[in-house]
């Protein structure tokens, strides 16, 4: 089964460790929250890197109680590769080759490859696009392993259902690691299992992952026609019905292409090409704001739109002003409030963004129908709540299903197929004080006082448990027969991973689920299954990893 990597020998990985200058960025990734202390870090340019730091590091640290963690983008949410317990994080960020490989006759996207990297390359030469996220430095290691989606998904599906092989560094024993290459037709059970699993059942599982072959990649429309704007939330404050009336609608649109009963012009229309993330910020940000793409190179395009935002927010009802603050992870997007039409390329550098360097806390649901009437008011109340003001923390809704809706929920490790909502709780904050007298602002002053994080981590933690309280605080994935009324949730995304759900004081067993039901559901045995023949030794592990069959959650 392994196989030689194909990049040339050079004089090996370089290693990062205290007293280098590099040091102080390269232990810490995206979210600052998360800032390690690792014996070193090995900066990686290819695969016999890659192979060469895991067999130093199974010499070096042959009790493995200190974990070896890797990095593409630095976007994970939570203390997974950047946690206390790391003795060497792999940063194989410098692996960003895109191209075509004649031999697998397939696209090669290394793992290292930030989102635009992987847009700007593959469409320049090739006029294709992986339907992936927007955010232009998450790493295609972790984000492809936990599925991938972004604004094309509704139209092309999820990034996975176009991946056809995947590079794995494993380590089968401890003597070494080895290269393995596994295919969608791979003819060995075990190596089709190691595909399997890294289409959708997320990073730091199973190997070091350092590239990815994608075939069937879609086209992306020559042209977008995008849109943004914003409603000020003094509308709403003497009539929060309007408020509720809104996100009622919203929800509504989507679960009626599955259920069939929409309004009139969405029966009419195609919609697949709608993508949409409704940005219900906390009361402090002043405006709540909608970012919209549709295929602009459809002769219908601006009279969807029109028809969808008259149905969705009347202008008598709801007058629209630009988006012109940070709403989440996007900046102010105030030009396009004007619908505007832009070259797909364009438009994707437009909405290209990582927000600014800041800690955060985030939670993630899937919702298979629309927000009942309670969630509709626990929604205001919590964004309203004058306990808390905090412009930067907010729920996002994205659209969801069409293409993705196509898929069985047993062909990849992603079991939600049925969703038509995607929600991400986000909240940021940065230190606020100088809580260790050093006369600074940073992660010291955060380590020094708990108390500059405790109110926006309650925040958060509220909001979700009182959103799914008849379940148990968690959005619990539907099985048959389980609950009564059955639940209109489908449990959480594997990349906006959430520590609080394998957190029995937060998730309590035998009130909600198991953290690995609501990422993977039923599909989880099968990951354990290719966990004990990959990763036997445990080797890649963090607080949610796939465990071995028969260990403890």
């Amino acid at each position: 089964m392994p196989t030689s990597s194909s990049h040339p020998a050079h004089r090996g990985p370089t290693e990062v460790g205290p007293g280098d200058a590099r040091y102080e960025a390269l232990r810490r990734g995206f979210n600052q929250r998360w800032i390690a202390t690792p014996d070193y870090v090995v900066v990686a340019a290819g695969t016999r890197d890659v192979v060469a730091a895991l067999d130093t590091y199974l010499a070096r640290h042959p009790s493995r109680r200190r974990r070896v963690t890797v990095r593409s983008g630095g976007h994970c949410y939570e203390d997974f590769v950047c946690g206390a317990d790391v003795a060497v994080i792999i940063d194989v960020s410098g692996m960003n080759g895109v191209s075509y490989d004649p031999e697998m006759e397939a696209y090669c996207v290394e793992a290292g490859a930030g989102n635009w990297e992987t847009a700007s390359q593959l469409y320049r030469h090739h006029g294709l696009a992986v339907p992936g996220g927007s955010c232009y430095s998450v790493g295609a290691g972790g984000h492809v392993s936990g599925g991938g989606f972004g604004l094309l998904s509704r139209l092309h599906g999820l990034t996975v259902d176009h991946l056809y092989a995947v590079e794995v560094v494993t380590v089968r024993d401890l003597t070494h690691a080895e290269v393995t290459v596994a295919r969608a037709d791979s003819p060995e059970p075990a190596l089709r299992d190691l595909w399997w699993a890294h289409t959708g059942g997320g990073g730091g599982n199973f190997g070091v992952v350092t590239r990815y072959w994608f075939r069937g990649l879609p086209e992306p429309p020559a042209q977008v026609l995008l849109k943004t704007l914003a409603w000020d939330w003094r509308i709403f404050e003497k009539r929060p019905e309007k408020f509720t009336d809104l996100v009622r609608r919203y929800g509504q649109f989507f679960e009626a292409e599955r259920t069939g009963d929409g309004p009139g012009f969405q029966r009419e229309h195609d919609y697949r090409d709608l993508f949409t993330l409704l940005k219900l910020n906390n009361h402090a940000a002043g405006k709540v704001g909608l970012v919209l793409q549709l295929d602009g190179t459809r002769d219908d395009s601006a009279e969807r739109l029109r028809l969808f935002l008259d149905w969705l927010a009347p202008e008598g009802d709801y007058p629209p002003t630009p988006l012109d603050v940070q709403m989440g992870e996007h900046p102010p997007l105030a030009a396009l409030h004007i619908p505007t039409r832009l070259p797909w390329l364009t438009a994707t550098q437009n909405l290209n963004d990582s927000g600014p360097s800041r800690c955060g806390k985030y939670k993630s649901a899937y919702h298979t129908a629309n927000f009942t009437e309670r969630q509709l008011k626990v929604i205001h109340d919590r964004l309203t709540n004058r306990s808390y003001t905090n412009d930067q923390a907010l729920l996002q809704v994205d659209s969801y299903g069409g293409r993705i809706n196509d898929v069985d929920p047993s062909a990849t490790a992603v079991p939600q197929r049925s969703s038509v909502l995607k929600l991400q709780y986000q909240t940021y904050w940065t230190w606020g004080k100088d809580a260790n007298h050093d006369g600074v602002f940073d992660y010291q002053d955060a380590q020094a006082d708990p108390a500059i994080a405790a109110p926006h981590l309650a925040w958060i933690r509220d909001f979700y448990r009182d959103m799914y309280q008849e379940t148990g605080g968690v959005p619990v994935v539907a099985t048959d027969g389980e609950r009564q009324p059955p639940s209109t949730t489908d449990g959480c995304y594997v990349n906006y991973p959430d520590a609080d759900l394998s957190d029995p004081a937060l998730n309590p067993p035998g009130v909600g689920q198991p953290w690995h039901t609501l990422y993977y559901g039923a599909n989880y045995p099968r990951l354990q299954r290719t966990k004990a023949h990959w990763d036997p030794r445990d080797v890649f592990r963090h607080r949610q990893s796939v465990r071995l069959p028969g260990t403890p959650d």
